[in-house]
């Protein structure tokens, strides 16, 4: 691993980034079990690349990873249903699933790498 902390990965900050646009966009949900899991979801992503980073091992790294992308999948799917229940309109399903589609691919790659 050539970088020195999690937080110089673009994965890690873009993951970052997205989990606080999913935070303060389920805000005010009052479906409280709902907005917790997809809140826990979308946090899960640059915690678990974090979480693998520290490892210091590519096979503990990747590990993490996979797990991360299972985050955003989980994520995603929940993006779906969040609209079909008008928690969030189709524009804002539609940005977040895109946002969570490129950290899949960014995941995807450096699984790869590894």
């Amino acid at each position: 691993m050539g970088t020195q902390s999690f937080k110089d990965l673009l994965v890690w900050q873009r993951a970052s980034d997205f989990s606080i646009s999913v935070y303060k966009t389920f805000l005010g949900v009052k479906d409280y079990s709902f907005r917790d899991q997809i809140q826990w979801a979308a946090l899960s992503i640059p915690n678990n690349i974090a979480e693998g980073h520290a490892r210091r091992s590519d096979k503990a790294f990747r590990n993490f990873l996979f797990i991360a992308k299972g985050s955003a999948a989980e994520v995603e799917s929940m993006l779906l249903i969040a609209t079909k229940l008008d928690y969030i309109n189709i524009e804002k399903q539609t940005e977040l699933t895109n946002q969570v589609q490129e950290i899949a691919k960014l995941l995807s790659g450096f699984i790869r790498k590894l």
